[in-house]
């Protein structure tokens, strides 16, 4: 919620949801990283996505596969763009 507030933009609670629970991905290859989280999301209130830009906010991004999935199924529910803040990078 506060990087919304600092942006004045609405914060879109639960419009993606995970499908099915994924291995830790701490000793995982970038490619099996990728594999392991394919399928794993989905969109909800596709209607709140519709030609949005998303702002989808990661506390750490190693390889970048749940962000890369993330975006693909939030773009998927109608988001026209998603854009990516990471607050650390492993």
């Amino acid at each position: 919620g506060l990087v919304a507030k600092a942006f004045r933009k609405p914060l879109l609670k639960h419009c993606l949801a995970r499908l099915r629970p994924t291995q830790t991905q701490t000793h995982l290859t970038a490619r099996d990283r990728a594999t392991n989280v394919k399928g794993a999301f989905t969109t909800r209130w596709r209607s709140r996505l519709n030609g949005r830009t998303i702002l989808l906010v990661d506390d750490v991004m190693t390889t970048g596969a749940t962000v890369n999935e993330c975006s693909r199924v939030l773009k998927a529910g109608g988001a026209a763009r998603v854009l990516v803040l990471t607050v650390a990078r492993g």
